[in-house]
């Protein structure tokens, strides 16, 4: 099969559709399928194209067997609306161009956030007869509301409108979650043409190991007990709630914060660190994916944590499996939903009701002492991590092409 696939993020960057993208087109490859990726200079988040890349109007190269195909966009850093706006139109601009020319496909695929990206798809799919995959991977134009970047408004409609277009107008839609699939049915779409391949960890990756001993001394964390985050420090994430509960237990000795990525809200919540003397924190910046396994390792749990918004709960992180496959029991900061019904079923870690530090700060507690508990859950985790496997997702994808190809 000839798979097109339209995602604006790609590796080296290490976002979750990024990631999500490539660890399936590996195994696409495997099995012998002929993948093309169109998407950007690699420059997620901070807009600076990383070393080694140029923002040319057309770079080709391969990756392990994929073809990638790196169109020229507008950069810009992940904050700002107008000029994120240019950074996604452009690409969906650009490479619905670039993509009318590549080898005929059998399926064109592309994935959210951000939609542009699928609107350049199924532009090219129109064009070319060929059918269409709309990934959701994420429910925007509301996504962005939630956080508060953009008021309800003529622009939001217009969005709305274009999002329900494709959604009625792609050959199949493949959601992440199955809250993504209630939401698209109850907007009216057909439910027949709605799949759910749920995120996932590629378990050949994410293994657990003992704590790396570089990076503890390095960064002094060896015998502390240590709650990561690690992931986008963003809007969406409302990670002063968690600086809140490192100040409410910045007496405790040996526990400490770890924040590690990059984000619109980073330097905020950096400042707050300092400015309340938050010994207990440590923010390490955005890391390249070879280390992520060696990041986890440092972690005794794992934190994931969105804003008190309902719109969140029809989100599953993906940092959920890659903690889960590292053996890190989850704590769950982030309102009740699919996520919660995932690690609860796994006796994989513990909700908490989301921007509630005392609650937080609790489970932290109870977790560091209940030590039985804690291995229980570490064990559940590795356990459960193969059911939510990339190997299994892409085989899931592949289904749905065949689909949309009959």
């Amino acid at each position: 099969m000839k798979i097109l696939f339209f995602s604006e993020n790609f590796p080296p960057e290490t976002n979750a559709a990024a990631t999500r993208v490539y660890e399936r087109a590996l195994y696409w490859v495997k099995a012998g399928h002929n993948v093309t990726v169109i998407t950007s200079a690699p420059n997620f988040p901070l807009g600076v194209v990383f070393t080694g890349y140029k923002n040319h109007w057309y770079f080709n190269e391969k990756i392990y067997g994929i073809n990638v195909v790196r169109v020229k966009t507008y950069i810009s850093p992940n904050q700002g609306i107008f000029r994120r706006g240019l950074d996604f139109l452009s690409f969906g601009i650009m490479s619905s161009l670039f993509g009318l020319f590549q080898v005929r496909p059998d399926v064109v695929a592309a994935t959210s956030p951000q939609f542009f990206a699928a609107v350049a798809g199924w532009f090219v799919a129109f064009s070319r007869r060929i059918p269409f995959v709309f990934e959701l991977g994420d429910l925007w134009p509301t996504s962005i509301v939630a956080v508060g970047a953009i008021k309800k408004g003529f622009l939001i409609n217009l969005f709305e409108r274009i999002e329900l277009f494709l959604y009625r107008n792609s050959t199949r839609v493949a959601a992440l979650t199955y809250a993504f699939k209630e939401n698209l049915v109850d907007r009216g779409i057909n439910a027949n043409k709605i799949d759910v391949v749920r995120n996932g960890v590629d378990v050949s990756r994410y293994q657990p190991m003992k704590q790396c001993v570089r990076l503890a001394n390095k960064y002094n964390i060896k015998n502390n007990f240590v709650v990561g985050y690690v992931g986008t420090h963003g809007m969406a994430h409302g990670l002063s709630n968690v600086l809140k509960v490192a100040e409410k237990l910045k007496h405790e000795k040996n526990i400490v914060f770890l924040f590690v990525g990059a984000g619109a809200d980073r330097e905020n919540l950096i400042k707050f660190s300092s400015e309340h003397n938050l010994s207990n924190t440590l923010f390490l910046p955005m890391q390249p994916k070879q280390e992520m396994r060696s990041i986890w390792s440092l972690c005794d749990i794992a934190l994931v944590h969105l804003k008190n918004n309902p719109a969140f709960s029809e989100v599953i992180p993906s940092k959920i499996f890659e903690a889960m496959s590292m053996g890190l029991p989850i704590l769950l900061n982030m309102p009740d939903g699919e996520a919660r019904n995932i690690i609860e079923k796994e006796y994989a870690g513990i909700w908490v009701p989301p921007e509630n530090p005392e609650a937080l700060s609790k489970s932290i507690k109870m977790l560091i002492e209940d030590k039985e508990l804690h291995k229980k859950m570490s064990q559940n985790c590795v356990a459960a991590a193969p059911k939510y496997s990339r190997s299994r997702q892409a085989q899931k994808m592949i289904d749905v092409f065949n689909k949309a190809i009959l």
